[in-house]
């Protein structure tokens, strides 16, 4: 908690109930909360606001975006401190829970984990739409986001420009190479040839161990980018490590860099697209960020590219870069 004091908005927790995520495939709740902070002043007014939606990162929802700390703000207060000081303008801030047994979505559908693309574009931006005031407006909705987050937030621009406007990924998986094959050897090692049941024993065990994180990055990801009807292909052998080329093909098709050409002048249409990631990123996405900067400039589509001198994680304090830019060219 912070002890600065600006004028505070208001935090919405809905429980909504999915029809798309009913009996999907793993079991996970259909019934998610669904938090929506609203800026100073909503209740004066009769006037809509811009939206914000911030996608957290792998084994994250939005209610993590809430946590109280001693010295980071939590998204609210983040809001609030940034609109007293006028860095950016009042907008309703949206944090979905697209959170799976295996770790994450990736925000994209999948027939192992669930449809979870089609949830967030079909079922929670109009479930907002009509039950907030916001201007409902590709020009006016935007969505940023970290990590896995910021990779969401990039399928959003590529697939959904028709809904998101505004594009800010923070450290966003691109270039596969880089950020998943170094996880490879650890998973295998923790795994030990069983994924299934390698995360019921995570599960199972309250305490978790630092080594294990990669294997539950890797299964996650296998659901997410190399479904098999409702099962998963992993990208490599479970017993050696060998790349299973046919499977890591099916990966590449997922990733941004290789995602750009074909969606390129959708792109050109959005009014903002921010990437941005810490040098000393742990898991090579400041090179992934790069690489995917050169290809929109190559292919002339606008983008800003931004570098920090940090690494991976406890960076949320870039949300701030992200919601000023967001606030400069949104449609209010």
């Amino acid at each position: 908690m912070t002890t600065n004091h600006y004028p505070q908005g208001t935090i919405e927790i809905l429980k909504y109930e999915s029809q798309i995520l009913k009996d999907n495939p793993l079991g996970d709740t259909h019934i998610r909360d669904l938090i929506v902070y609203l800026p100073p002043g909503y209740d004066q007014t009769d006037k809509p606001y811009p939206a914000v939606y911030c996608l957290t990162g792998f084994t994250g929802r939005g209610k993590m975006l809430l946590n109280d700390a001693a010295f980071t703000p939590n998204m609210a207060e983040r809001m609030d401190k940034l609109i007293a000081a006028g860095t950016i303008k009042p907008m309703i801030v949206v944090m979905p829970d697209c959170f799976t047994y295996y770790g994450g979505s990736q925000y994209i559908n999948s027939t192992a984990t669930g449809n979870y693309e089609d949830y967030l574009i079909d079922e929670i931006v109009q479930f907002v739409d009509e039950n907030f005031r916001t201007m409902a407006d590709r020009n006016s909705r935007a969505v940023m986001g970290k990590s896995s987050g910021g990779y969401g937030a990039l399928i959003m621009g590529m697939r959904h420009a028709d809904v998101f406007g505004l594009i800010c990924s923070t450290s966003g998986d691109a270039y596969f190479e880089h950020c998943y094959l170094p996880d490879i050897p650890k998973a295998v090692r923790s795994i030990n040839g069983d994924p299934k049941g390698f995360m019921q024993k995570f599960w199972d065990e309250e305490k978790k161990r630092k080594d294990d994180f990669p294997a539950v990055n890797m299964i996650g990801m296998s659901a997410c980018y190399s479904p098999n009807g409702t099962d998963f292909d992993m990208p490599f052998d479970l017993a050696t490590g060998e790349i299973r080329n046919d499977v890591w093909s099916r990966w590449l098709e997922h990733d941004p860099v290789r995602l750009v050409e074909k969606h390129a002048e959708t792109l050109k249409s959005l009014r903002l697209l921010y990437l941005d990631a810490g040098t000393r990123d742990e898991f090579g996405l400041d090179l992934g960020a790069r690489i995917l900067a050169k290809k929109l400039r190559g292919l002339e589509i606008p983008y800003i590219h931004e570098e920090f001198d940090d690494g991976h994680m406890n960076i949320a304090y870039r949300y701030n870069r992200s919601l000023e830019l967001i606030a400069q060219k949104i449609v209010c």
